[in-house]
């Protein structure tokens, strides 16, 4: 797990409630789709998610609530489709 922040983009679904859920992450040109939202949390100027996409890997995402900025905090791939780096 790294400390790099990573900004993203972040494609989202507005619930009944109105509070925008990731469905979608875009990076480097590449759209990974939300499978689940497995938790989230809020901190005093950020919203968190803890994603899964659906090869399994985790994806903790983070949402500035002054900027509107996403940035990618976490990720970790899914066991099943792991592979070494090369």
């Amino acid at each position: 797990m790294s400390s790099n922040i990573l900004a993203i983009t972040v494609e989202c679904y507005a619930g009944h409630r109105g509070e925008q859920e990731p469905r979608r992450l875009i990076l480097d040109g590449r759209t990974i789709e939300v499978a689940a939202i497995v938790d989230r949390w809020l901190a005093p100027e950020h919203r968190y998610f803890k994603l899964r996409d659906p090869d399994g890997a985790i994806w903790i995402v983070r949402h500035d609530t002054g900027s509107g900025q996403w940035e990618l905090t976490m990720f970790e791939r899914g066991a099943e489709r792991a592979e070494p780096m090369q």
